[in-house]
């Protein structure tokens, strides 16, 4: 049955078995539609020429591959770790904040070969369909969405290998045990055993870091160098955005760091189980935060706080492109200017340990603070302090006297 009448959609492939059945299936139920792939390379890893060839097999008209790893790194993680953003306390974002600049790139191909629809694969039960639709709402709000999982009539991955199989379309034989999402940020695991959050995690299903035990005897140092909130430098040579986190996954997998477990609530009202590597990203979020404590004051560090929580949710939810986010990153900006500074951090089987700090830009003054005799602090000046800051603790006490409580 034909649903709708479209001449072109373009659709975020990435050569798995649910996005190359996909191709198929719109041209049968969308008019015949002319459908172009579109795979953005983030870092991921995967063979593009491949992806591109079987995109063309399975009766895509065209395949575009998006080379989008440097424009991933310094407009949307940087950004988000200046902000020291991550959701529920743990989740370092690392799929949530690649599906709107995915969307991004599908709008301006979408736009240049005049389609009239865009398509994904993402499922009903998840977040990422909610990530690609507000982006493409925001960047082309007159574009009609078309998310197969919420129409068709392929309930397992047995009917769609059936469906493959029947439209001549090669089956992924990797037989992968979990869904996993990969790029150069992190690699999320979900499904399978991990469904139950009383088993732990297996140690084989590592494919980025060692298990914490597995990792080296000895601890390992390394430096981070910051200008404005941006890392430049690791162990004191610069580096461009993608070989610098490339040199942290790097050092981070060896040392096993970064394992996240987290039943997360998705937006969509359940409650998930995964398992995210993010062995590069969680030595950035821990020494970004070690250099803030030494160039923020108190006001603008505990506000920043609450910034972080509702910027991180914002980037969960898919809202990467609404005024808010846009304007709590302006926020984020003004209190990055003086965060500039280098990071010295050890390393220890899954643990990061501060080792050190400096920036020309820390507020830490050691005449101040000192325990030695100073000559720019008078102690007898806390007095006054205390009296007037304790002064309503003072007058609701003598309240309490007076009505005899």
């Amino acid at each position: 049955m034909i649903m709708a009448e479209f001449k072109k959609v373009v659709l975020a492939y990435s050569g798995g078995l649910d996005t190359s059945v996909i191709i198929p299936w719109l041209k049968e139920n969308y008019g015949g539609c002319e459908v172009i792939a579109c795979c953005a390379d983030i870092g991921q890893g995967d063979d593009m020429q491949a992806i591109h060839d079987k995109a063309l097999r399975s009766g895509a008209s065209k395949c575009y591959i998006a080379d989008l790893t440097e424009e991933f790194l310094t407009d949307y993680v940087w950004p988000t770790l200046k902000a020291g953003a991550v959701y529920e306390g743990k989740y370092l974002l690392g799929t949530s904040f690649a599906r709107p600049l995915i969307a991004k790139k599908l709008v301006e191909i979408a736009k240049q070969e005049g389609a009239d629809a865009i398509a994904h694969g993402a499922t009903g039960k998840g977040n990422d369909q909610v990530r690609f639709e507000l982006t493409v709402k925001a960047l082309a709000p007159n574009m009609a969405i078309i998310a197969p999982w919420r129409e068709w009539e392929l309930l397992s991955r047995t009917q769609e290998i059936e469906y493959a199989k029947a439209h001549n379309i090669d089956i992924p034989t990797d037989n992968k045990k979990y869904s996993m999402d990969k790029n150069i940020w992190h690699l999320s695991h979900e499904g399978s055993d991990l469904e139950d959050p009383w088993n732990a995690p297996n140690n084989e299903m590592f494919l980025v870091s060692k298990a914490p035990e597995d990792a080296p005897d000895k601890p390992e140092e390394l430096t981070v160098c910051f200008e404005k909130g941006v890392p430049v430098a690791v162990n004191g040579e610069r580096m461009g955005a993608v070989e610098l986190l490339n040199k942290l996954n790097e050092i981070g997998a060896r040392n096993g760091v970064g394992i996240v477990d987290i039943c997360e609530n998705r937006l969509v009202g359940m409650k998930s189980r995964g398992v995210y590597e993010n062995p590069g990203g969680a030595i950035l979020y821990y020494a970004h935060r070690e250099l803030e404590y030494l160039c923020l004051d108190r006001a603008t560090y505990h506000f920043k706080e609450g910034v972080a929580i509702r910027f991180g949710e914002l980037v969960y939810d898919g809202m990467w492109f609404c005024q808010l986010r846009e304007a709590l990153s302006a926020f984020v900006d003004s209190t990055q200017e003086s965060v500039t500074g280098t990071v010295k951090l050890k390393l220890y089987k899954g643990n990061i340990m501060s080792a050190g700090a400096k920036s020309p830009y820390s507020l830490y003054n050691q005449e101040f603070v000192t325990f030695e005799e100073d000559h720019v602090y008078n102690q007898a000046d806390a007095e006054g302090f205390i009296n007037l800051f304790g002064l309503p603790l003072k007058v609701r006490a003598l309240m309490q006297e007076k009505a005899g409580k």
